[in-house]
């Protein structure tokens, strides 16, 4: 496959980069960049020095790509994206132009117009463990949010057995400052954020609506949840803990179980032995989720928590898993790396 990267000096590009670097039927022909062209990738990134010999160019996309990541600021994507699907050429979408399925919901919580709400019925949400049928045969995927992969990797299976008072629904999340992007601003500063830990977007982050929208599918009515991320010091992972009250009659096992049937088979997704709680060490630097609960008899809730890291299972690694379905080819391949300890 060849394969174009638009936005390539985020750290979501590279991330894809250094990914599919080690990816055996890949070969990286096109590296975006609106503001390093003509500069060499691996000038600007020595690491890259051997694996990714390629001169970054302006973002005209040149003809023979097969599939383009796009690692955008919201709005720039959905512009182009016609233009890329009429030549062939396969999108996945790592912003969020294709996530929210509705246009007035995405210009609600984005505050500006859907360039293209007439694509917004092409495309497939990208999140393979739950949504990996709708996934093969397509060609614009909108790769998730990192904190909504987190959080619905934990609830859904969860929701689609009916086993959650789903009116009950609180979810404290916390991201490493990789999060925010390489573009420097003054709520990233090391100084703003050594030895700090912070709530922001509170009531208002934009990872809300995705969140209630897959939330809501599952449960088969439309759901509302408090959401509150926490910016932690430190680079990567994200790592969510969930409230959630249980049905009458609802234990332990029956929650462990819709996991387990969920996930018995997918090669990404960890549910922990019992006492053993996600760290966000064990997934930095791979593409994958490790899950725990337990259910909290005195206040009649289960406590959830899920681990991931932000820029490999929540952006790059789940975009090149979706890239291998696309593809027919084995999801794992380019992403059998695991976490690094310490």
């Amino acid at each position: 496959m060849r394969v174009g990267i638009l936005g390539a000096t985020g750290y979501t590009g590279q991330e894809l980069v250094r990914l599919l670097s080690n990816h055996a039927a890949a070969e990286i022909i096109y590296l975006g960049s609106s503001s390093m062209a003509g500069k060499s990738y691996a000038g600007i990134f020595p690491q890259f020095s051997s694996e990714a010999a390629v001169e970054l160019q302006d973002e005209t996309v040149p003809d023979g790509v097969d599939v383009l990541f796009c690692a955008l600021p919201h709005g720039i994507t959905a512009a182009r994206a016609g233009n890329y699907l009429a030549r062939g050429i396969k999108v996945i979408d790592l912003g969020a132009d294709f996530r929210l399925h509705r246009p007035e919901v995405y210009e609600k919580w984005y505050k500006v117009k859907h360039p293209a709400p007439e694509l917004l019925p092409e495309a497939v949400y990208g999140l393979p463990e739950l949504h990996r049928n709708g996934i093969n045969g397509k060609s614009l995927v909108a790769n998730p949010g990192c904190y909504p992969t987190a959080t619905l990797l934990a609830l859904v299976p969860l929701l689609r057995a009916g086993l959650l008072q789903e009116d009950s629904l609180i979810v404290d999340a916390k991201s490493g400052v990789s999060g925010a992007g390489r573009g420097a601003s003054l709520g990233t500063h090391f100084s703003e954020v050594n030895e700090n830990f912070k709530p922001y977007g509170v009531a208002e982050h934009r990872h809300t609506p995705e969140i209630e929208q897959e939330l809501s599918e599952a449960a088969g009515r439309e759901l509302v949840v408090s959401f509150t991320p926490h910016l932690v010091p430190m680079i990567r992972g994200i790592l969510v803990t969930i409230y959630a009250g249980i049905k009458e009659g609802v234990d332990e096992d029956d929650l462990r179980a819709a996991w387990q049937e969920s996930y018995r088979d997918e090669v990404f997704v960890h549910v922990l032995p019992e006492g053993v709680w996600p760290q966000t060490k064990f997934a930095s630097g791979g593409n994958h989720a490790f899950l725990q609960l337990m259910v909290d008899r005195r206040t009649g809730r289960a406590v959830i928590a899920a681990a991931i890291d932000n820029l490999v299972k929540g952006a790059s690694g789940q975009a090149i898993q979706n890239m291998n379905i696309l593809f027919g080819l084995p999801e794992d391949l380019g992403l059998k790396g695991r976490g690094m300890w310490p």
